[in-house]
Formats: structure tokens, sequence, C-alpha cells
């Protein structure tokens, strides 16, 4: 079984805001990450930073919390994997940041992760580890490294088996790689909009 889990937990700097806030056609940017992604997995996991404003979720959404502050998205996804139901052994995660992802993607790296303790997309030899699937080995793989202050999310890469997938081995799912396309800036938004066919507000 495989969960979903939406990091959002981030300080949005480039961005100026609340990205898991932002308004995204008739829903927030959260929103529609965690409804795409409810159509391929489930549960979903979101992790937020405490006291962070989140908008309304779907029943079912389970929310935790980083426990240590500014260690990055390798202390997201542990806490991301700590708060699986023990019966997921596995989850796509991805950052709040991706409104144009692409379920057939997400569906593509369930199945391309079969035999691995984590897959991940790569492209032009850049990882995007925020667009893969962990298995629950990962954990505690995850907790020493934390121990050890190694935030590195690439040092998990060298501990587990590990398939990296040619970001161009997507295309048949994702032809112009959408789901990789996370937003950093206003430009960045702006431009997600208007591909996805709204203006901003």
């Amino acid at each position: 079984m495989t969960g979903g889990i939406v990091l959002c937990g981030g300080l949005s700097t480039r961005m100026g805001t609340s990205k898991a806030m932002l308004p995204f056609g008739p829903e927030t940017m959260l929103q529609r990450v965690v409804r795409l992604l409810d159509t391929v997995v489930s549960p979903i996991v979101i992790v937020a930073a405490e006291a962070q404003e989140l908008p309304a979720l779907p029943a079912g959404v389970i929310l935790t919390h980083d426990e240590r502050e500014a260690s990055g998205p390798l202390e997201g996804i542990r806490a991301g994997l700590a708060a699986l139901p023990e019966d997921v052994d596995a989850a796509y995660i991805t950052s709040c940041d991706v409104p144009l992802l692409v379920p057939a993607f997400v569906q593509r790296m369930i199945e391309l992760a079969d035999g691995y303790d984590i897959a991940l997309t790569e492209n032009d030899g850049f990882a995007h580890p925020l667009s893969a699937i962990y298995r629950r080995a990962a954990l505690p793989h995850a907790v020493a490294l934390l121990a050890e202050d190694q935030r590195r999310v690439s040092n998990l890469f060298q501990r587990l088996r590990t398939r990296r997938v040619p970001a161009s081995d997507m295309r048949s799912v994702d032809p112009e790689l959408d789901t990789l396309r996370n937003l950093n800036t206003r430009e960045d938004y702006v431009a997600a909009l208007a591909a996805a066919g709204y203006q901003p507000r």
C-alpha cells in the first residue's frame, strides 16, 4: 500500500508568502496538490510547521509537524514516514508547490519503485528528492542522519537501495514534466496559473 506525504513547512522566503495558502483557481495550492495525489495514493500525510496556517483539508488527511526546526526536507521526510499508518509500506513524497502535478507520474513512480527503498527522478543530473517514493525502511536512516546533524537528503540515497529514474523516461506520462515544476517565485506562480488556465487574484 502506498500513501502520500506533502511537505509544506518551508519558509517560502522567495515567494514572500505561504505557498500552502496561495490561491490556485477555486482552491489553494495545498488543497490542489492533495486532491490530485488523492486520486492515486492513500492515506495522505501533511507535514507542516508548528502553528502554520493551513487550508481546510479532506477528512482522512493526517497532519503532523516537524520536530526539529531548520532541518530541511530530511526532517519533513522523517516526520511524514513516522506518521504513516503501520500498514502503509511506502509513500510518494512531494512538496506543496507543485500544482501541476500529474497523477499518472505518481503512479508510474510507484511501479518503478518495486524492489527498491527509494525511487527518485533525475533531470540533467539533478536529483528531485521531493518527487520520489520512499519506503518505510528509510525512516531509521533519516533519524540516524538527523541525529548526526547530516541534513542532506542525498545521504539517504547512499544508504538505501535507490533507483534513479531519468526524467526523460517519465515523459510518456507527463510530457512537459510538469510534476517536477515547483514554484519558488511570484513569476513561477503566475506562469503556473496561466498553464492551468487561471488568472492571478
